[in-house]
């Protein structure tokens, strides 16, 4: 398991993007942790605009309702439900069987919580323990540094990035694209379809229709093609 442990922290050094991390290093901890499910999810990134999961964070991700929550948001540190409730309270609580046992920890950044990583296992797997804690608080720290580098390091280069219809300086704001949309674009340029793209980004599909009609307005083209070739001609601007 050592070894396992070290080959996730050379794999986080080695991630590029955010997305990467979401979509690659997310199932190298779930399967670490032999994880029935898994994800990293940062706050920033959550589609708010969506009804139906707004309703599920206003009551799975409340700090008031779900001690697991309080416990990460107050402390800054891993937590399983174990530590913080009796099994038959998490039952009412989270009564989905694939969430029978589940585990979270904290990506900090400048003394915030800018996100997490969750892991949960279903009732016929055994309960996540002190060691996981451990291991899983070695985790969250070299993904809060990775974070923190990787933000403070792109964040000049995305509003150098962001496209202008008259200037690539973004002179006028409101012609550029938006973070979520880059987001679009960059997942576009990986040959990401519709449903591929809703799916990474927690949207539904037609969001993501709507959102490139958008984005092929503000670019003045009118084809995936025209737009991830704009993309690339500007980065490299």
């Amino acid at each position: 398991m050592t070894s396992s442990l070290k080959f996730l922290f050379e794999a986080i050094n080695q991630t590029q993007t955010e997305w990467e991390m979401r979509s690659q290093i997310a199932a190298k901890i779930g399967e670490y942790f032999a994880a029935t499910r898994w994800g990293i999810f940062f706050f920033d990134q959550l589609p708010l605009a969506d009804r139906n999961l707004q309703k599920a964070l206003r009551i799975g991700l409340s700090v008031k309702h779900n001690p697991v929550v309080r416990y990460l948001v107050e402390r800054h540190a891993p937590v399983h439900e174990t530590l913080v409730t009796t099994p038959k309270d998490w039952s009412i609580i989270c009564p989905r069987p694939d969430h029978w046992h589940v585990m979270a920890g904290p990506i900090v950044s400048q003394g915030q919580l800018v996100g997490a990583v969750g892991c949960t296992r279903e009732k016929l797997k055994p309960a996540f323990d002190t060691k996981d804690l451990a291991d899983m608080g070695a985790i969250c720290l070299h993904l809060s540094v990775w974070i923190t580098a990787a933000r403070s390091q792109s964040l000049p280069k995305l509003v150098e990035a962001k496209f202008c219809k008259t200037d690539l300086r973004c002179k006028a704001p409101k012609d550029c694209l938006t973070p979520r949309e880059l987001q679009i674009a960059e997942l576009v340029a990986l040959g990401r379809t519709n449903a591929e793209i809703g799916s990474e980004l927690w949207i539904t599909e037609n969001s993501v229709k709507q959102a490139l009609k958008r984005m092929f307005r503000k670019l003045e083209v009118s084809s995936r093609a025209e737009m991830v070739a704009q993309f690339f001609s500007n980065q490299r601007t």
